[in-house]
């Protein structure tokens, strides 16, 4: 399954609480990237539609909440952006990043541990 990057907006804030109101996540949305309330109620409709999310009635109150799991989606996305970018290659990317470097000793120590990890 496929997440776009405004569906990202909406299951992170999910993700970090549920269930929430449309107000609720108009009210955080609005902050971080400026969504109009008319804009965020179209994006849950579509995501409702693609079962991305769900909700509760409660009263005429939807209380909207993620039906995927974010590991799950994280491991696809990353899998996903690992083949278009990279044509699969992890070290591609690890090689890509190394020569800008971007890495910092905190997240070399933190790549090693995980290839520690891998090996065992």
């Amino acid at each position: 399954m496929n997440v776009t990057n405004s569906e990202w907006y909406v299951l992170k804030c999910l993700w970090n609480k549920s269930p929430q109101t449309l107000t609720e996540l108009t009210a955080q949305l609005h902050d971080e990237i400026n969504w109009s309330k008319s804009t965020c109620a179209t994006m849950v409709r579509r995501m409702t539609e693609k079962k991305l999310i769900d909700f509760t009635l409660s009263g005429k109150t939807k209380h909207f909440y993620p039906l995927v799991d974010k590991d799950v989606i994280v491991k696809q996305e990353t899998k996903d952006f690992l083949k278009r970018i990279y044509d699969g290659s992890v070290g591609m990317l690890i090689s890509g990043l190394v020569q800008a470097d971007d890495l910092s000793e905190e997240e070399i120590r933190e790549l090693q541990d995980i290839l520690k990890k891998a090996q065992q």
